[in-house]
C-alpha cells in the first residue's frame, strides 16, 4: 500500500521565493469531503485534481498524521474538468511553488479564493523520522492540525479562521 509521509509548516517569510524552481496553478475538489470525514461516514478523501492539462484522482486515507496511505490514478483532463463542475462540493485554487533546500524539495502552496493569505510548505519524506534541512523560512509545524489539510479548507477556509487558528498558536511543535 502506498503510504505518504508529509510534514506540513506554516512560511515566516517571504526568502523562499527567490529559489523557486517552477510554479503551477491548481485547481482541487473532493468527492469524498471533510463533512463526510468528521462524522465517520468515509475512511478517505476522495479528491480530483486539475493542474495545466493534467488531472489525478487522489484517494488518501482519513487518518491524521503525516504518515496516510494514498493512491493517485491519472485521468483525462476533461474528466476532471467536469468532476470539479459538477460533483464537488467546493474548488479550492492553489498556486504550488517547487524549491528545492539541500536537494529536498519542499512544495509551497500560496492559496486563492476565500484562503488567500495561507501559505504552506511540506514536504515530503521517505520515513517518519527522515532528517530535512530547515530553512530560515520555514515556519512553525502544522502537520497535526486538520483545519490545514486541504480538504477542510473548502468547508472552513483561511478567511473565516481566528487570530489563533491563523498563528497555529494550538499547535504542538
Amino acid at each position: 500500500m502506498p503510504i505518504e509521509i508529509e510534514r506540513k509548516f506554516l512560511v515566516a517569510n517571504d526568502a523562499w521565493r527567490a529559489a523557486v524552481e517552477h510554479s503551477e496553478p491548481m485547481a482541487q475538489g473532493y468527492l469524498v469531503g471533510a463533512q463526510a470525514l468528521r462524522d465517520g461516514s468515509a475512511r478517505a478523501s476522495v479528491r480530483a485534481r486539475l493542474v495545466g492539462g493534467q488531472a489525478w484522482l487522489n484517494i488518501k486515507a482519513a487518518t491524521p498524521g503525516i504518515a496516510r496511505a494514498e493512491f493517485d490514478y491519472a485521468i483525462p483532463a476533461d474528466d476532471a474538468r467536469a468532476l470539479l463542475a459538477t460533483l464537488c462540493d467546493g474548488v479550492l485554487e492553489k498556486t504550488r511553488h517547487h524549491v528545492r533546500v539541500d536537494g529536498v524539495l519542499f512544495e509551497i502552496d500560496e492559496f486563492e479564493g476565500d484562503n488567500r493569505g495561507l501559505v504552506v510548505a511540506e514536504v515530503e519524506l521517505p520515513a517518519v523520522d527522515a532528517p530535512f534541512p530547515r530553512p530560515p523560512w520555514l515556519g512553525r509545524e502544522v502537520s497535526a492540525l486538520v483545519r490545514y489539510y486541504n480538504v477542510n479548507l473548502i468547508a472552513h477556509p483561511y478567511r473565516q479562521w481566528s487570530p489563533a487558528e491563523r498563528a497555529a498558536e494550538d499547535a504542538a511543535c
